[in-house]
Parts: structure tokens; sequence; C-alpha cells
């Protein structure tokens, strides 16, 4: 999996990218929804096997858990703009799995569950799987999978959100001088 910071940031990023309206409070959900797939790795406590479909990178990766989980959200705090809400999130939720899939560790993501338990990685796989534990993170295992999402998630956000930012200024601009 990728750090809770790299899926983090890439919420983030979506949230500022799609969020026309801007929406109070859409950014933290579309962060905490982008982290929520990993709380998967509970099944370890009930000895629940890892390519089960409810083992690590198995149900709450799927694009099904992504729009169940996004139709909820959106459905209790959205009353307003509910296709920008649930599109915000639905990419955010599963974000989480479409970078899982580009690390070089684990057992695939089972993207098509309920309906196939089949698991996927992308050819592209350049992340620095993260360790399980807080303990593992801060070794130079963590150091390197740190620099593998800057290099990979952290880089190309920021220069999507500077488009995003100069874009919107300059629109901004070009709207005030239209009008004098």
């Amino acid at each position: 999996m990728a750090s809770i910071f790299g899926h983090g940031i890439l919420a983030f990023t979506l949230s500022k990218a799609l969020n026309h309206s801007n929406l109070k409070g859409l950014t933290i959900l579309a962060i905490l929804s982008s982290i929520l797939p990993d709380i998967d790795v509970l099944a370890f406590c009930f000895n629940i096997p890892y390519e089960h479909m409810f083992g690590h990178r198995g149900f709450t990766h799927s694009i099904v858990f992504a729009v169940l989980w996004s139709s909820l959200l959106t459905f209790i705090f959205s009353k307003t703009y509910r296709l920008s809400f649930f599109i915000v999130l639905f990419l955010s939720t599963l974000s989480h799995g479409i970078l899982d899939a580009m690390t070089t560790g684990g057992e695939g993501i089972g993207f098509l569950i309920p309906f196939n338990d089949d698991r996927y990685f992308f050819p592209f796989r350049v992340i620095k799987v993260s360790p399980i534990g807080i303990e593992n993170f801060f070794s130079e295992w963590g150091i390197q999978v740190i620099l593998s999402e800057i290099k990979f998630i952290l880089l190309p956000c920021t220069l999507l959100l500077m488009v995003i930012f100069i874009t919107k200024r300059i629109t901004k601009n070009s709207n005030k001088s239209t009008h004098i």
C-alpha cells in the first residue's frame, strides 16, 4: 500500500481540482475516504486471510465499495451539488486502490469484488509498498516509501495544483478586464 500521506495528498488534490463549488468539509471527507480502505487490515486480527474478499486489499479497495461509501457520505453530508460531491468522494475512495495497484508489493487489488475475486496490479508499479505498522514506517524502508511517493504522487499533484491555481488566476483576471 502507499502510505496514508500519499493517499491523503492525492485526495486533497482531487478535491481541489474537482470541487468547483467550494463545498465545505468535502476536502476533509475526501482525505478520510482515501485512507478508509485500509481499515481492512483489521481482518488480520480476525484471522481473515489476505486473499479473502474481506481480507487486505479486498472489498474495501473495490469499485463497489467506493460507490457505496461515496453514496452514503453524499446522502448524509450534501444537500446541494450532490453529483460534484459524489464524484470527489468516489474518486478519492477509489484512488486508494489505484495507488496500491502501483506499489511494489502485496497480492494485488480486488477492484471487481464482489463480482470477481481476482486481484490486480498495474504494469506501472513504481511506488514502494509501505510497511504495516508505525514502528516499521520509521526505518530505511519508510524513507524509501516517502521518496517514491514524493516522486510519483507529491510532485505530480503539486504540478496539477499549480496549473489549477494559475488557470483560476488567469480566468479571474480575464473576467475583471472584460467588465471594465
